[in-house]
């Protein structure tokens, strides 16, 4: 088809040759890319009768369009060049189908002892019933048993939510989901097993090779379940207070099924809309089809083809060798590598003593006081205004890698209690990433942390990857968290992602790979465009002929959900457009650089300071600090 595509310009010898008009490639333009994105939405256990249709579609968007979050803290609303066009179809399962997988879940079923947020379920004044007994069940076997044994007509390679309710059947047993198995990698501990705050209603998006539960074949599953439970990292379980998060504002959140009744906590009529609100807010704007944080392209003039973490020490911890004891670098590169999987990437690491001046800046942070005060900056930007102080003596790596990613690690002495694992920063002026910080101490040991799984995290934020407890509506054009009108996002980490907080697991999700293929695929074409746009006419006129044969065949590979070859496609576009460049005498680098400087001052708003949203705290009232 490309040489189809290309030999269809070509001009037969002796004329002169015509302007060329691209059909894909856009010399200083977006990409535009089209998915009609199929979504299936199964019903299961649920009758047409409680779960109207168009009750239930009242709630869910039309199309979607992702932006870079990271830049609306400045006011800036940047595009990717990718529109979403959503394709619902709905399916209530039948009688025998209902059975079939109930029965399934019974033999899943384990008898277990309450878990405490059952048991104080069942001491409010307000709940409808009592949990008179508990069980659990291994939340991949169901995931893997609905991927594969999906009713007639449904899909599972494409999107797929099931809403499981298995409450009113003489089967039913009171019951919650675990994930265990996949402890910490740096101290053992195993949040799945040993916390009850990890007992969950919903899971879903493992890949074919996830080394622990992997389904070895691609499927695009999400389950949730309003009949298990409840639970705590909802805050499901408290059917009293209106404020469970405590911030003056009252908090949307999905109760127990039995609770949408007459005199329960929420109306009968209301469970449809609240179906559609967790379909809408958190399977497709937080899992399926998000928005990046962060530009996915990385802060470099020419996309990387090596990436290094680039890890930096500051050892503050007496008698610990922090950086060798709590840092497993195979598992970092191995998990990063998967989500940018057409670049190499390796780790290494490079000890510093924590100094006077670094341990001002970081009391700062912590306590509200900047330590350079005269940058205008608040105390937020102490960490990073130390660091690209200081960053000359952290790059070890000169000319052998595209990109050194800088990570710094913060290991604080046994009577610091940091409240953070870490964060991903940005360089207070563009919304572009910076640099990563990590935090370490013997706090964060015993509360079952070390530094590979917060680095492979933040990395992550820094690549472009979201929460899946927060994200953007891109019909409302609201960027939103879990609190208030949208509590019940926290929902959306009751997945397979590394990106969650629930700490069960440490992979990236099938939808994590997803997106960022198709994140990667606009900014490759996006990259194509602006290089396009500084090459005159002339012999170099094949290989951007060639590069518009390469981003069309893009095209078509994203819309028909290939996303990992349209990747690739646009990957290779790009090296076409760089072969051009060479030939007309244009360095692809100096040209690069110079139209990413030019981006960024137009961007650049001096007297607007992002708020650091993304901070990744051990708040102790959220649900990451719950017992």
């Amino acid at each position: 088809m490309v040489a189809a595509l290309v030999g269809a310009s070509a001009t037969p010898a002796g004329a002169a040759a015509p302007a060329y008009r691209y059909h894909f490639l856009s010399p200083g333009g977006q990409p535009r890319l089209t998915e009609t994105v199929p979504v299936n939405v199964v019903f299961l256990g649920y009758e047409p009768g409680q779960v109207g249709k168009s009750a239930f579609t009242g709630q869910l968007a039309k199309k979607y369009e992702p932006v870079v979050r990271s830049r609306l803290s400045y006011d800036k609303v940047e595009k990717l060049g990718i529109t979403y066009k959503y394709d619902y179809r709905l399916k209530y399962t039948d009688r025998a189908y209902e059975d079939t997988f109930f029965k399934q879940l019974s033999k899943l079923a384990k008898p277990a002892p309450l878990t405490q947020y059952q048991t104080a379920y069942n001491a409010q004044p307000g709940g409808v019933l009592d949990i008179t007994a508990n069980h659990t069940i291994d939340a991949p076997s169901v995931e893997k048993w609905l991927a594969f044994h999906p009713p007639a007509g449904v899909d599972t390679r494409r999107n797929t939510v099931f809403f499981i309710n298995w409450y009113g059947r003489a089967d039913f047993k009171f019951h919650v989901y675990t994930k265990t198995g996949e402890p910490d990698p740096d101290t053992g501990y195993d949040f799945g097993a040993s916390r009850d705050s990890r007992k969950m209603i919903a899971w879903g998006g493992t890949t074919a090779d996830d080394e622990e539960t992997g389904l070895r074949s691609t499927r695009r599953v999400w389950f949730h379940d309003l009949s298990a439970g409840p639970e705590s990292w909802t805050a499901n379980y408290d059917v009293t207070n209106a404020d469970v998060d405590g911030d003056g504002e009252a908090d949307y959140r999905m109760p127990p099924i039995w609770e949408y009744r007459a005199g329960g906590y929420r109306a009968p009529s209301a469970l449809a809309g609240d179906l559609g609100k967790i379909t809408r807010y958190v399977a497709l704007n937080l899992l399926m089809t998000t928005s990046p944080l962060y530009p996915v392209e990385l802060p470099t003039a020419e996309p990387p083809r090596s990436i290094n973490i680039d890890s930096n020490t500051y050892e503050g911890w007496p008698g610990v060798d922090a950086s060798r004891q709590y840092t497993k670098p195979k598992l970092v590169v191995d998990e990063l590598a998967e989500l940018r999987w057409r670049n190499k990437v390796d780790y290494d690491n490079q000890d510093f003593a924590l100094d006077a001046k670094n341990r001002q800046c970081y009391d700062g942070f912590e306590s509200g006081v900047s330590c350079y005060p005269d940058s205008g900056l608040p105390s937020d930007a102490n960490l990073f205004l130390y660091n690209r102080e200081n960053l000359a003596r952290t790059k070890d790596d000169g000319a052998k890698v595209d990109y050194e990613l800088p990570v710094f690690n913060y290991v604080l002495p046994p009577d610091v209690d940091p409240s953070l694992l870490g964060f991903a920063d940005d360089d207070w002026a563009t919304g572009n990433q910076s640099y990563v910080f990590n935090f370490l101490s013997q706090s964060i040991v015993e509360s079952g942390y070390g530094l590979s799984t917060t680095t492979i995290h933040e990395v992550g934020h820094h690549l472009g990857m979201s929460h899946p407890h927060d994200g953007y509506d891109s019909e409302t054009g609201v960027d939103y968290g879990p609190s208030g009108s949208t509590f019940f996002a926290w929902s959306g980490d009751e997945s397979n992602s590394m990106m969650s907080y629930i700490d069960v697991n440490w992979d990236f999700s099938q939808f994590d790979r997803d997106n960022s293929d198709r994140f990667l695929t606009a900014a490759y074409w996006e990259a194509a465009n602006r290089l396009a746009a500084t090459i005159p006419g002339g012999k170099a006129r094949s290989d951007l002929v060639r590069a518009d044969a390469l981003l069309g065949l893009a095209k078509v590979a994203f819309a028909k959900h290939e996303y990992r070859a349209a990747y690739a496609l646009a990957d290779s576009a790009y090296g076409k457009v760089v072969a051009a460049a060479k030939k007309s005498g244009v360095d692809p680098g100096s040209a690069a650089k110079a139209m990413a400087a030019e981006a960024d001052a137009a961007r650049a708003v001096p007297d607007l300071h992002s708020p650091h949203e993304f901070i990744d705290t051990l708040d102790p009232d959220g649900p990451r600090a719950q017992p």
